[in-house]
């Protein structure tokens, strides 16, 4: 696929460069910084952007901000972000728009080179892919805050599998449950947590997202 970069670490940036080179990907153009990302995907219309979330100059949300107006502009366009920093409001900015796939990975998930070639796959094809990490830590702060969550250890399992952005199928394969009894623990869970199921991935990856950070 057609993937374009925007990393202000060089280092790192080629790194990614190398990664998708060698496992069959185009890199179309590799960039350090905001504007450029946006002339670089009207310009090559790419598959995926892979992008940091702070790029200069001024590293803060420049690169969050950048792949939301291209979500806007190109609905199609799969944008997978990356963060040395563990901020799910980032996450949930970017899944309420576009209708491509969608990632926020941390930095470090680079390291295991097949897991992050694997999340790159699963966002070009469209479906939502959380950082394990961002989830635990949301979990366990709810966890912390909430002696009443009255859900069973097998729906939070469940609960966090969802949050990952993982389809009722891949849950059912990761827990080795059938199908229906995943969609059984997701009534339950959407039943205590008071949320309303949706039919898209993205808005109930945001439904649980919300919950998570109240």
């Amino acid at each position: 696929m057609r993937i374009v970069i925007a990393e202000d670490s060089a280092l790192l940036r080629e790194g990614l460069v190398q990664i998708l080179g060698k496992f069959g990907h185009d890199v179309v153009t590799a960039v350090d910084n905001a504007p450029a990302l946006l002339a670089a995907v009207r310009d090559h219309t790419p598959h995926l952007a892979v992008i940091d979330i702070r790029l200069p100059p001024g590293f803060k949300d420049e690169g969050i901000q950048a792949a939301v107006t291209l979500r806007q502009e190109h609905p199609d366009l799969a944008v997978l972000m990356l963060s040395q920093y563990l901020e799910a409001d980032y996450a949930a900015e970017l899944l309420e728009t576009g209708e491509a796939g969608a990632g926020y990975l941390l930095k470090d998930r680079i390291g295991d080179v097949l897991d992050f070639l694997d999340s790159v796959r699963r966002v070009a094809a469209g479906e939502t892919v959380i950082d394990p990490e961002i989830v635990r830590r949301l979990l366990g702060r709810r966890r912390g805050r909430s002696s009443t969550l009255a859900l069973t250890p097998r729906e939070t399992e469940v609960l966090a599998l969802m949050a990952e952005g993982r389809s009722n199928a891949a849950i059912a394969r990761d827990l080795t449950v059938t199908q229906a009894a995943v969609a059984k623990h997701i009534g339950n869970i959407f039943d205590k947590l008071g949320l309303h199921a949706s039919g898209t991935d993205h808005r109930r990856v945001l439904a649980v997202l919300a919950y998570l950070k109240q």
